[in-house]
């Protein structure tokens, strides 16, 4: 039972959502999506790299984002903290109606990671455990740029396990992704 002025825990989905009502325009920056979400922006960054593997987009975009993943998987391999994500693309923007149709095309998968997802073993989703973390992104990454027809569905949805086991800390998530991925 909890008490009454317990709060629920905010979810991914609650937080992005949130992010993106803040935000006025068409144009949504990833500074948007990452403020509200400071410690945990490996995860949303990851949603961000997501989001255009379920989008029809031209091919090729599969190995764009691949080699961003493998950045990334570098910085947490390295054992940053925080990604480093120069000002410049921090202040790059993406149509609202995309991002608001990737959440939305995503909303079933979203809801069932969020309620698989919860806080346990968060030893695990932090340092040094997450430098297993980016090594296992290093190499969703580079499977992610080979030219493998329709697997990009398949990787984005790797990328939002991965996504979700960070931003709430589930590392018993992390350890069957690591699995995977080995």
């Amino acid at each position: 039972m909890t008490s009454p002025s317990a709060t629920p825990r905010p979810t991914a989905r609650t937080l992005l959502r949130a992010a993106l009502d803040a935000q006025r325009g068409d144009d949504v920056t990833l500074d948007t999506l990452l403020i509200p979400l400071h410690s945990r922006a490996f995860g949303v960054l990851l949603l961000v790299l997501a989001i255009p593997n379920f989008i029809p987009v031209p091919i090729g975009i599969g190995g764009v984002m691949g080699v961003l993943v493998i950045v990334l998987g570098l910085e947490m391999l390295i054992g940053l903290e925080h990604p480093l994500v120069p000002a410049r693309l921090r202040r790059k923007t993406m149509r609202r109606t995309r991002v608001e149709g990737f959440l939305a095309r995503t909303d079933k998968v979203m809801g069932w990671l969020e309620h698989g997802c919860k806080p346990r073993l968060t030893v695990i989703a932090t340092r040094p455990w997450s430098m297993v973390c980016g090594l296992a992104l290093v190499i969703v990454g580079f499977l992610l740029s080979l030219p493998i027809p329709f697997t990009n569905y398949l990787f984005g949805v790797v990328l939002l396990a991965f996504a979700f086991a960070l931003i709430e800390r589930d590392g018993v998530l992390l350890l069957v992704l690591w699995v995977l991925t080995a």
